[in-house]
């Protein structure tokens, strides 16, 4: 939903947030404004403050984790706050997996080697926030500087990562048959346990094949699966 202003809601609600970002394909998780070019944009960097570091600082996030974390969103050129995570999806903190665009720009470079526990207040220039367009929906005008003061609840191995592939990979060869991720949308199912019409599964089954094997093989290779890249198989 376009509404929530740092973030998007991924596609297939039907099967549960963690599946969702496990198979789906991430065309439309893209945040409403990308960094725009040239080399005005290329100078200018996202401002970082820690206000608080934990003793222990582990993991640190990297590109392609799976980030839980709550942050307030702020003008910089007249200190209003433009959004709250706390007020938004009964104050529960915000699930998102970093460097793949679900956030703009500004706050993926943000929250890059960050620990749990650890807040931080960042500066992110319009460049790598909403641009010279603005984002009237979040009520951001025109090239605006943003600031953010962020809490990192936890940082957890991403969707795509070689532990979640291997899960699935019930053979190990490396790559994920038909039966293979159908048997995974079973275990899924039932561990929600949401009702659901049996055409369901395989609808989602004929989705994901569709839209991540891109050679047409019948499989899902490591390549094709591992799309953030953040990991070798």
């Amino acid at each position: 939903r376009r509404g929530q202003v740092p973030r998007r809601r991924p596609p297939g609600s039907e099967m549960g947030r963690g599946l969702t970002l496990l198979l789906l394909p991430l065309a439309l998780l893209a945040a409403p404004a990308q960094a725009e070019g040239g080399t005005a944009a290329a100078a200018e960097e996202v401002k970082i403050e820690v206000l608080h570091l934990p003793e222990v600082c582990s993991p640190k996030s990297k590109r392609g984790d799976l980030l839980n974390a709550h942050y307030d969103g702020f003008l910089a050129s007249d200190g209003s706050k433009f959004y709250c995570s706390r007020t938004q999806n009964e104050g529960h903190p915000k699930w998102f997996v970093l460097g793949v665009g679900q956030v703009i720009k500004g706050l993926d470079v943000a929250m890059m080697n960050m620990c749990p526990g650890e807040k931080r207040k960042v500066i992110i220039p319009p460049s790598l926030a909403y641009g010279q367009q603005g984002y009237a929906q979040g009520k951001i005008p025109p090239n605006a500087t943003l600031i953010f003061e962020i809490e990192l609840y936890a940082v957890n191995k991403g969707p795509r990562s070689v532990e979640a592939f291997n899960k699935i990979d019930k053979d190990s060869d490396k790559k994920l048959s038909e039966l293979e991720i159908s048997q995974y949308l079973k275990e899924e199912f039932a561990r929600d346990g949401k009702k659901r019409h049996p055409s369901v599964h395989d609808e989602i089954l004929a989705d994901i094949f569709k839209k991540n094997d891109h050679d047409g093989d019948g499989f899902i290779s490591a390549k094709e699966y591992n799309v953030y890249q953040h990991d070798e198989l």
